[in-house]
């Protein structure tokens, strides 16, 4: 019997040999690296739970989706517009036919009268439009209905005859005034200044403005509407 069985042992529990076993202690790198694992993986999963409650609250998810679909929707009408040529130039020529032809400043005649307290601002404005090519009529002082009533930067009056030509090509020079109509015959058109006005809109602003009132964007079909 070997020194190294204990007494009373023997048979199967016998060691034999003269050296006892080795029982290595689990390695400290490798403790280390599991435990950078298991921490990754649960930063990971923290990080998902989050992005999905930020879905949740503010509609993210539908938000992407309907940009995909805005996407592929104009995609379709590109393509569409491609494949149909005659078919896209007859719904532009109708929508030529639809607006009614807008005057050139020229033919405007504007009468500027002043709503506020401030003194000037009525000859000072309509010097301005004058040279910005509009006709100008009269210029003086609002008048009781309107004088020191009127809150915007200002109020455009015209005919009903004005709602879709005058009024909005002299709008393009007065930013956020408003637009009403009255019962005149006559074709000049009013610029009441109001309590919020500084100044007419920056020549260079108010000129893209009137291109883009000339050039506006055709409205889609009912097709369009029914496939996007």
């Amino acid at each position: 019997m070997s020194m190294l069985t204990p007494p009373g042992m023997g048979g199967k529990y016998r060691i034999t040999g003269d050296k006892y076993p080795r029982m290595r202690r689990p390695s400290g790198r490798r403790r280390i690296v599991l435990a950078v694992i298991a921490s990754a993986a649960a930063v990971g999963l923290i990080g998902w739970g989050t992005l999905q409650l930020i879905d949740v609250f503010t509609g993210g998810s539908k938000a992407s989706a309907a940009g995909r679909a805005a996407g592929d929707c104009d995609r379709t009408q590109a393509a569409d517009a491609s494949q149909n040529p005659q078919q896209s130039q007859k719904h532009s020529q109708k929508q030529k036919q639809k607006q009614k032809p807008l005057p050139k400043p020229k033919q405007i005649t504007v009468n500027v009268f002043n709503a506020t307290p401030r003194g000037g601002l009525a000859k000072k404005t309509a010097d301005e439009l004058k040279k910005r090519g509009f006709t100008i009529g009269e210029v003086g002082n609002a008048t009781k209905a309107y004088d020191k009533k009127v809150k915007g930067t200002g109020l455009l009056l015209g005919a009903k005859t004005a709602a879709d030509t005058a009024i909005p090509v002299l709008g393009t020079q007065l930013a956020g005034a408003e637009h009403r109509s009255d019962a005149r015959k006559s074709g000049e058109v009013d610029l009441v200044i109001g309590s919020k006005f500084k100044d007419l809109t920056k020549k260079e602003d108010a000129d893209k403005a009137l291109a883009a009132l000339a050039k506006p964007e055709p409205t889609p079909t009912a097709s369009d509407k029914k496939n996007c």
